[in-house]
């Protein structure tokens, strides 16, 4: 027979698998009410739940496990800021669970539910395009959780991400600097906010400069394809001197799949800077410049940022920004 699960009273009951976490472990400070408790309690024992043993045998009231949700695992910025997140944890003595959305808002909450049912500690969110509402419902049943990377505009949690906006605007700056006559901008067709911080870096600093520039926004979901329909028509005719700035690793890997297709040389006639590194820029002849974020620190401050709000220590809605900065190769004359 199966054992009944924290999942099981959520659904007979009515609630949320975090509400009812909260109840069972006991936490201080929830705003949930007497009669929510009795009912989540009267059908744990009627159906007879058994606490997990990590649960059952903690003193302190946790479980000393956090969730990680991040948007793409096999995005190398994603496992490498996840591997670095582990490795922080641990020295606090967390356990790390670590999902990947893929960009689809009902599997982040899905995976909130599911670390919830886990009884973790807290959550380290990458939040996707309308995850508002499941990030919503765990703060408003108290739950500890930050944002790293991305974040919500309207929704005050704490968070650590890199200043986008501005280094956006530096990198089209050191490229109207470097003369070019054209200056091509390639990010994603998005709601996703640090990526609308980068286009606007590049937007703010594009309109003081007289240099012909395009801008070029790919679907999220089908990168390669639509990636190849769009340089297709903009180097129909390579005509002048152009620089390309990707604005995901993601993209620059497809762009430069196309660019190595179509027999275009880089640096020779078109020059690269891409967002993040990769090792996949290891596959193509020339060294590529790109932006590179600070992980190890990104991830220090968001355990840091976690643990601080599980122990009660900060306020909801502190933010930590830190400073990405270009890495100089051979992509760019």
């Amino acid at each position: 027979m199966k054992r009944a699960s924290i999942k099981d009273i959520a659904k007979i009951a009515g609630v949320s698998v975090a509400t009812v976490s909260y109840v069972l472990n006991r936490k201080e400070g929830s705003r949930i009410s007497e009669a929510t408790k009795k009912k989540i309690l009267d059908v744990a024992e009627t159906i007879n739940y058994i606490p997990n043993k990590i649960a059952k045998s903690l003193k302190t009231n946790k479980s000393k496990l956090i969730g990680l949700i991040v948007a793409d695992i096999s995005n190398d910025f994603y496992s490498h800021i996840a591997r670095n997140i582990e490795d922080e944890a641990m020295k606090l003595g967390y356990t790390l669970l670590i999902g990947s959305s893929d960009e689809n808002p009902e599997k982040f909450r899905k995976l909130t539910e599911l670390f919830s049912e886990q009884q973790v500690d807290g959550m380290i969110v990458a939040p996707v395009v309308d995850s508002d509402d499941a990030i919503r419902k765990l703060i408003k049943e108290e739950y500890p959780i930050i944002t790293v990377d991305r974040y919500l505009k309207n929704v005050a949690i704490p968070g650590v991400m890199i200043n986008n906006a501005e280094i956006s605007e530096y990198i089209c700056e050191f490229l109207i600097e470097k003369n070019f006559e054209e200056i091509i901008y390639v990010g994603y067709d998005t709601k996703l906010q640090h990526l609308l911080d980068r286009q606007e870096g590049f937007d703010r600093q594009i309109a003081s400069s007289t240099i012909h520039h395009k801008k070029v926004l790919i679907g999220i979901h089908n990168i390669a394809k639509d990636i190849d329909t769009e340089l297709a028509k903009s180097l129909k005719k390579i005509s002048r001197s152009t620089a390309i700035y990707f604005s995901s690793n993601k993209l620059a890997v497809a762009g430069l799949s196309y660019l190595n297709k179509n027999n275009i040389r880089v640096p020779q006639d078109i020059s690269v800077i891409a967002f993040d590194e990769t090792e996949a820029y290891k596959l193509f002849p020339t060294e590529i410049d790109y932006v590179q974020q600070p992980l190890a620190e990104m991830a220090q401050e968001s355990v840091k940022l976690l643990d601080a709000q599980i122990n009660k220590y900060i306020p909801n809605g502190k933010k930590v920004s830190f400073s990405a900065k270009l890495i100089r190769k051979n992509s760019v004359k």
